[in-house]
């Protein structure tokens, strides 16, 4: 990828950098505190000041050897110094050129490294110069929709006139992924790094385009949510101050009547005042406000508190089986037996009776007789042609038009 020939060979001091990436031309404030930083630190500013900044492959590796570290980084010049508690030290670094890691001299103390400078191309052909315009066009987009970079700083990068600087400069200043500023910073020629940054750089704008019009669409949501609440509340006061009810509010009311007259059992009851409570701060249109109204509407019409008193005359019984049924002593004597057990144990519930036979045979006059002798209602219900065990059941109310079992 690179094409430039090396200059010259520095002995440095190598600084290891978690989560951070430092470009030529770029001044940063850094907080070191691990032994062979400080240490490294130490080295260069009794030294000319110059460090050997490299990005770690681990940010979680606490003490990187050769192999953790990336190859290409940056010689940086150390302007300031600060010492903090605890052994920290703040240093005000900037970036003077690129570096590639040649060999490894010492690591312990100090991690102390051969470099070697590459030499970059200052020519400047048509090619580049398109790439140069066309990236200026393309950061100044980026700063219009991102706003989190200020004017002045766009004016200072569209008047660089150097190449390989205006793409550091600019790649500084762009929130990107660590492994997308290392490949810029790897990039020696001049056209590779302007078209690798272009290409990263469409990239974002794109990403941004994109949360920009998903922003908005949530605003315009919010907005219009906002303004049905006002407008509700509005409608609401009026109808206070002139003495009338809303529609929704009238339903409300009605529902929590009849669910006090209901005579519900405790936990029903308390399941029906919570939904009735959700209902009461929907939207009337929300497709959510139908599904709990009916929810509502269905556990009302069960009789919870409606049931027949069983009759067992067990002679009585006799006597309606064989005014309804011809012969079938076996049946009816197993139904008698059944009516015996409810009469003698009250309490207990009785096994659940299951007629079976060809079509015709009195399964269901037998039912019918059954409930006369009790004195129950009878409710018939045909299975024929059902498929579907939710038709029986009935359907999670999750799903649009769930309606309850048969």
């Amino acid at each position: 990828m690179s094409s430039g020939k090396s200059l010259e060979i520095r002995e440095l001091p190598l600084l290891p950098l978690r989560g951070l990436l430092v470009f030529p031309n770029m001044v940063i404030h850094l907080d070191v505190g691990r032994d062979r930083s400080v240490n490294a630190i130490d080295e260069a500013m009794n030294s000319n000041r110059e460090i050997f900044l490299v990005m770690q492959k681990d940010a979680q590796t606490d003490e990187p050897e050769l192999e953790d570290i990336y190859e290409t980084g940056t010689v940086a010049e150390i302007k300031q110094l600060l010492k903090l508690p605890g052994g920290t030290i703040r240093v005000l670094v900037e970036g003077i050129t690129r570096g590639r890691i040649v060999r490894l001299l010492s690591s312990d103390p100090v991690m102390r490294v051969e470099v070697e400078i590459p030499e970059e191309q200052a020519a400047k052909t048509l090619e580049v110069e398109a790439l140069m315009r066309n990236l200026r066009d393309l950061f100044e987009q980026y700063v219009k929709i991102s706003k989190k970079i200020p004017p002045e700083t766009v004016m200072a990068v569209v008047a660089i006139e150097e190449p390989g600087r205006l793409a550091d400069i600019i790649a500084s200043h762009l929130v990107l992924k660590l492994s997308d500023k290392q490949e810029i910073l790897e990039a020696v020629d001049i056209r590779d790094r302007l078209e690798a940054l272009y290409r990263i750089l469409a990239n974002e704008m794109e990403i941004l385009e994109l949360e920009r019009r998903i922003s908005a669409r949530v605003r315009r949501q919010m907005e219009k949510t906002q303004k049905e609440y006002y407008l509700r509340e509005q409608l609401k006061a009026i109808q206070k101050e002139l003495g009338e009810k809303d529609d929704k509010a009238a339903e409300v009311d009605e529902l929590r009547e009849k669910i006090e007259k209901a005579k519900l059992p405790k936990h029903v009851r308390e399941k029906a005042l919570k939904e009735l409570d959700r209902l009461e701060k929907m939207p009337p249109m929300e497709a959510e406000a139908t599904v709990v109204r009916n929810y509502l509407d269905w556990l009302l019409a069960v009789p919870w508190s409606k049931e027949t008193k069983d009759r067992l005359d067990i002679n009585a019984a006799e006597q309606i089986l064989n005014e309804d049924h011809y012969g079938l002593q076996d049946v009816k004597d197993r139904i008698l037996e059944y009516l015996a057990i409810r009469q003698l144990a009250k309490k207990m519930r009785g096994p659940i009776l299951c007629f079976v036979g060809p079509p015709g045979v009195g399964k269901t006059s037998l039912g019918k007789s059954i409930a006369r002798c009790l004195g129950r209602k009878f409710v018939q219900m045909s299975l024929g042609g059902v498929r579907d065990e939710a038709e029986i059941r009935g359907h999670r109310r999750t799903y649009v038009g769930a309606m309850p079992g048969r």
